[in-house]
């Protein structure tokens, strides 16, 4: 009897190790990721058809660049031909240039140069870069700064400059990405976009103080800050690690994640507004997702205390596959576009948001880190 309780226990403690060494079902996430993305695939195969909700737009806008940023990062930890394919074909559509023409100032529309480089990368031409080229280059070569004045900017842009930078090897790039960002952590509005006091950033000068939500917090959205934790991962993914200024990045990923980690939903969401659970503040997918891939991130590259931020990963991810994800592919709780807690609400388990592209590109971005979780 003895032997049979000590072989039980030996057991008991050698899956509990292995469960401990082994937070997620790569194989289970892996499912999750194509699950979502063969839904948007199969309803979106037209790569060059146009996206109308309000008004037609063309489909290299900025939400269609964030899902081609999730796919990239989805073919990197699975290089599936078709994701090849279809993100190859969407960026001939568009002869590897941007909304609103090849020389722009707005980020949003940049913003699919990540996606070209990606492919530059993997199979280099220079019919490929001629824009980006160009774009950016007018960008590093101007004295102005205060571009990205909302701070959904510094998602769309900074990780071009940072691209740029690492295939260039020119610090340049990296400079100016740097000053771009410190305008809007430090100048932007009245004192910049960053709040060091409480470890999140306003969205734009319009929600700074004294603009309070109706409980009276300040007013920090959580798919404006998902927007920026996810730059800086991205960014820090990118860049050499003796890149200058790359302390700065990590301690801004920090501070937010020791502000976001508290302020977690017991569902393991994130409110809309992430101070202010009165004023919209039911969950949300599209930054709880980018939360999770700037964490994930923070953990992978002993940034954040894996024993600390591991179970926040886990209980929002939890919350992403069984409360948002359907059983074909559909993503629910996404916010429609916006900058502020009441837009596009309220929101539910079926609403089909104005966009459904970059919600899934945020989805993919934090399921491929979790992929990468020893």
């Amino acid at each position: 009897m003895k032997k049979v309780v000590l072989f039980f226990a030996i057991c008991f403690l050698f899956t509990s190790s292995i469960g401990a060494q082994q937070p997620f079902d790569k194989k289970l996430v892996l499912k999750q990721m194509m699950l979502a993305n063969d839904y948007f695939m199969q309803k979106w195969p037209d790569v060059g058809k146009t996206i109308i909700t309000n008004k037609e737009r063309p489909s290299n806008i900025w939400t269609r660049g964030v899902y081609y940023e999730g796919l990239m990062a989805l073919h990197e930890i699975f290089p599936k031909e078709a994701y090849y394919d279809y993100a190859y074909a969407w960026s001939e559509f568009h002869k590897w240039g941007f909304n609103g023409g090849n020389t722009t100032r707005n980020a949003d529309n940049y913003c699919a140069a990540q996606t070209y480089i990606d492919l530059y990368n993997l199979e280099p031409d220079s019919k490929k870069l001629k824009n980006t080229r160009a774009n950016i280059n007018m960008l590093l070569n101007s004295p102005q700064l205060d571009d990205w004045s909302w701070i959904d900017a510094i998602q769309m842009g900074m990780p071009v400059f940072a691209k740029m930078g690492v295939l260039e090897k020119d610090n340049r790039y990296f400079e100016k990405m740097y000053q771009m960002y410190m305008y809007s952590r430090n100048k932007h509005g009245d004192n910049g976009l960053f709040n060091p006091k409480d470890g999140l950033w306003w969205r734009d000068a319009d929600f700074d103080p004294p603009y309070k939500e109706p409980n009276g917090q300040d007013c920090y959205w959580s798919r404006g800050n998902g927007w920026v934790i996810a730059a800086l991962a991205k960014v820090l993914t990118i860049i050499p690690q003796n890149a200058p200024h790359r302390e700065q990045y990590v301690n801004d990923l920090k501070a937010m994640a020791a502000a976001l980690a508290p302020i977690q939903r017991a569902d393991g969401f994130w409110n809309v507004s992430l101070h202010d659970p009165t004023n919209f503040g039911e969950k949300e997918a599209s930054g709880t997702a980018l939360f999770i891939y700037g964490m994930a991130y923070g953990v992978n590259n002993g940034i954040l205390k894996k024993e600390t931020y591991l179970p926040v990963i886990q209980k929002a991810w939890n919350a992403l596959t069984k409360e948002s994800l359907h059983d074909n592919g559909f993503l629910g709780y996404l916010q429609s576009t916006g900058k502020e807690p009441k837009d596009g609400q309220p929101l539910s388990y079926d609403k089909i948001p104005d966009f459904e592209d970059y919600g899934l590109g945020c989805f993919l971005l934090a399921g491929s880190e979790i992929y990468k979780i020893k």
